[in-house]
């Protein structure tokens, strides 16, 4: 019989209030395991030196530990104390998303690139087009004015229509000053002078001027390198761009220089100024010619200083610095009808047009700003803001795609306590990651595409890499741009139950894959609709390049006589240029082929309304004229050197037989001023002025003073360098002090386009950078299609399906979406392209092969990105994959 157990005494303990007293100020993270050690040193020591004293101990102990850095208040590592536990933004916890986010980059090369590459791309184009936008918002913000500088521009009403101009007469300029003048700090007439020769020596260069007044310089101002700021007052002198200066003095001081204008004037270097921006509407002007010197050098000038009738220059305009520009151009609207009472039939109306408006509202429609760069700098901002949608939608469709194959990491993560905020943050953290490379990535690829980017678009931007602002941007853009693309990955992932994860019984939902084909179909929508627009585009260039004429541009060459020596020699030049072979005819006109420059309003002719106002073109021109152009007549005869009454003789073109109203033309007399003139032929319209519009009614007339312009038919047997090697001897006999420059007339009436053509280039680039973002996208999701197929694939495979059946199979879902894109895309692009296309008179239809090509190209390029991967799981063999599942 055992004996029992005699009962333990009971285990000693410190004083409880003491025990209390280190749970209450200790932290959390340390009360434990110092209250264990203070248990056991009590327990050693009740043996040693009994228990009172082991209490005192105690109690000493517990007072010595609460200091400040075992307090509730102050936890052991420092930095920790401003992060509550759980913190999204804890340093590890951020270390833990980057290590996780780098991990999975690198273990999905083909996501990561597809997503990285996209987004790259689409900040790439959204920059380039922001550094345009950025440029053509800047154009003449340099000028210290600007808000307050303004031209003085025109409206006239003919038959209910008002036409807009910013060509005035001069005396306008003398009224404003006289009757307005507080108003205003400074007004200035000026004139372009055209391409005019100016020469040093042996240095000859054609270049684009002003001539202006004084103030001139007041209004831009423009701050003179070298000179003195009165020069314009003294009207022999010049006032030259620093490009030019050194062009045609190298190193040495231009100052008090004589520069030979036209081989016809010299003037004297009074001051160099630097050149204008880029972004100006005065990058042209490569000198300034004091306004004195253009009226005593220029007859017609003189002849119409004090006649209102003649609108053939520019006037601008600084207001004071009290003055509302609104309330000034209400009050000036009426003063040209005041001033001229034989114009107020035109019901003239003169009003300001702001510096700040000048390039982007320069097209007006019936008096009213419709048109200008504005409506493309509209149409880019939304086609940057597009694209880069384009790319943000790949990052989200993939990240969702693959939701399935981290939902068991989500699971896991829940489980050992990771809170919802954690996974949310994880999953920005790599939508960051991914926007940081992408944008490092974009800059260097603006950087490398700018040259190329400002050839195509006319510009001499750059990165802004001093402007705050443009970091402010870029940065904040970055951040918008992960922010959107991680946004719906990251609450989505992050929602997942982790009880059905860990369990396996987790489905996606037979709906989980609708928001990814809605994004695609938004991703082909989009750029259906560019490819459309761009095809648009380009076939109205074409249709208007396709316009019929009037004349033979073929081999025809234009010479401007800038020169007294072209002028006076014409006789013995047409005689010499005729016998060289190289040419089959001459003649001379006060216009280019492609331009018409003067117009007449002293038409009167039987049956005319004598209240109505008159507007035509006039053409002075000599006999040969008509022969040399190759235009149509279609009644009567062409100026004849057989008739001496040809001199009072006319052609008008069928625009103007159509405006006049007349039924039989041919024999109807026409009073010109003071002379009655005879009309003896009518020929086809020729296309003069913008290929776009409809031809305005011309009248040609024989005038052998009034000519600016030698035209040459070049023979078409002989290659035109050939031609122009015989010509050119020719002008340099007789005109040696200047160039001889020459223009096809072909390449100038191409140069007419050259504006629709760049738009249409930007278009067709940035409809391919966005083809090429939804194919990325598209290659993505076939290929995370193909994987999460792999066991149906070798299960259809040994039941024997073709490979043209699983690729049937696997494509088929994606050609559905592109359908139902092409459907939504075509009205969408067929309304805004009819709306552009108004723009323009003389236009081309919207044909329904432009949209049939569209689908087919985006079907073609559907297949062509999503067969690879269809194919290359269908040739998989069945075995490997079903043995991977």
């Amino acid at each position: 019989m055992t004996k029992p157990t005699e009962p333990q005494p009971p285990r000693p303990v410190g004083p409880r209030w003491a025990t209390r007293l280190l749970h209450a100020f200790c932290a959390p993270h340390l009360v434990d395991e110092m209250a264990g050690d203070l248990d056991e040193l009590f327990q050693q020591r009740v043996g040693t030196i009994g228990l009172r004293k082991a209490r005192l101990r105690y109690i000493r102990d517990v007072l010595s530990l609460l200091r400040p850095f075992a307090l509730k208040h102050k936890p052991t590592v420092q930095h920790f104390s401003k992060y509550p536990q759980h913190s999204s933004f804890h340093p590890d916890m951020i270390r833990n998303y980057l290590k996780i986010a780098f991990r999975n980059l690198g273990k999905n090369k083909i996501y990561s690139f597809i997503n990285i590459g996209g987004l790259t791309v689409g900040m790439t184009v959204a920059m380039l087009i922001g550094l345009w936008i950025y440029d053509e918002l800047s154009f003449d913000t340099d000028h210290l004015n600007y808000n307050r500088i303004a031209k003085v521009m025109l409206q006239q009403t003919v038959e209910g229509n008002t036409s807009t101009s910013e060509w005035v007469p001069i005396p306008l300029s003398t009224a404003l000053k006289n009757d307005y003048g507080s108003d205003f700090s400074h007004i200035v007439l000026t004139h372009q002078t055209g391409e005019q020769i100016l020469a040093n020596g042996t240095a000859k260069l054609t270049q684009k001027g002003y001539y202006a007044e004084p103030e001139f310089l007041e209004i831009l101002p423009l701050k003179l390198r070298q000179g003195a700021r009165s020069g314009l007052n003294d009207p022999g002198s010049i006032l030259l761009s620093e490009s030019l200066a050194s062009a045609l003095f190298g190193n040495t001081d231009p100052i008090n220089q004589l520069v030979k204008v036209n081989n016809k004037v010299a003037v004297k270097v009074a001051g160099v100024y630097p050149d204008f921006p880029n972004n100006s509407e005065f990058r042209d002007v490569a000198y300034v010619l004091p306004w004195t010197q253009f009226v005593a050098d220029q007859e017609w000038v003189k002849r119409v200083e004090d006649n209102w009738g003649v609108n053939a220059f520019q006037l601008l305009v600084q207001l004071a610095p009290n003055a509302d520009l609104d309330k000034v151009s209400a009050k000036i609207e009426s003063v040209k009808a005041t001033h001229a009472k034989d114009e107020a039939k035109f019901n003239p109306k003169a009003f300001l047009h702001p510096m700040s408006r000048w390039h982007l509202y320069s097209e007006w429609e019936n008096g009213v700003p419709v048109r200008g760069r504005i409506q493309f700098v509209w149409l880019f901002g939304i086609i940057g803001l597009f694209v880069l949608l384009l790319a943000c939608i790949n990052f989200m469709n993939l990240s969702t795609a693959r939701s399935e194959k981290r939902a068991k990491e989500v699971g896991i993560r829940k489980a050992v306590g990771s809170v919802r905020s954690q996974l949310i943050g994880q999953f920005f953290s790599e939508s960051f990651l991914v926007v940081f490379f992408a944008f490092a990535l974009s800059l260097l690829l603006v950087q490398l595409a700018l040259p190329w980017f400002n050839e195509i678009a006319d510009k001499n931007t750059s990165i802004l890499w001093n402007n705050s602002l443009f970091w402010a941007l870029g940065i904040g853009f970055s951040l918008i741009t992960g922010l959107v693309a991680g946004s719906y990955p990251a609450f989505y992932l992050s929602g997942f139950q982790p009880v059905k994860v860990l369990k396996g019984t987790f489905r996606v939902g037979r709906f989980a894959s609708m928001p990814r084909k809605v994004l695609v179909v938004t991703q082909f929508t989009v750029s259906l609709a560019l490819i459309i627009g761009t095809i648009i585009v380009f076939r109205q260039i074409q249709y208007a390049k396709n316009r019929p004429l009037g004349y033979d541009r073929n081999g025809l060459v234009s010479v401007r006589m800038n020169t007294p020596e072209l002028m006076e020699r014409y006789g013995i030049i047409h005689t010499e240029l005729l016998q060289t072979g190289a040419v089959v005819s001459v003649a001379e006109s006060n216009n280019p082929t492609t331009g018409v420059y003067s117009s007449d309003n002293r038409l009167d002719w039987k049956g005319k309304d004598p209240n109505r106002p008159v507007d035509f073109n006039v053409v002075t021109c000599t006999h040969d004229f008509g022969k040399t152009v190759g235009w149509q007549i279609k009644e009567g005869r062409d100026f004849s050197r057989n008739f001496s009454t040809d001199s009072t003789g006319l052609i008008l073109n069928e625009s103007a037989i159509k405006y006049m109203g007349l039924k039989h033309p041919i024999g109807e007399r026409i009073k010109w001023a003071n002379e009655t003139y005879t009309v003896i032929g009518v020929i086809k319209d020729l296309v003069t002025d913008s290929p776009f519009e409809p031809v305005k009614q011309t009248a040609f007339r024989l005038n052998y003073e009034w000519t600016n312009f030698i035209t040459i038919r070049l023979n078409p047997k002989m290659s035109a360098r050939e031609a122009l090697n015989k010509i050119e001897p020719i002008f340099r006999k007789y005109n040696p002090a200047s160039p001889f420059d020459y223009k096809f007339v072909s390449a100038e009436q191409d140069q007419k386009f050259r504006a629709e053509e760049r738009i249409g280039k930007l278009a067709t680039l940035f409809a391919i950078l966005a083809i090429f973002i939804s194919c990325l996208g598209l290659f993505g999701l076939a290929s995370f299609v193909a994987e999460q197929r792999t066991k149906e694939i070798g299960v259809r495979k040994v039941l024997g399906a073709s490979v043209f059946n699983l690729w049937q199979l696997l494509s088929k879902d994606f050609i559905v979406l592109v359908l139902i894109s092409f459907l939504l895309a075509s009205p969408v692009a067929y309304y805004f392209m009819s709306g552009w296309l108004k723009q323009y008179t003389y236009r081309s239809d919207i044909s329904w092969w432009i949209f049939a090509v569209s689908g087919l190209a985006a079907i073609g390029i559907t297949l062509a990105t999503v067969s690879f991967q269809s194919i290359k799981a269908a040739l998989m063999n069945p075995v490997r994959s079903l043995r991977s599942e």
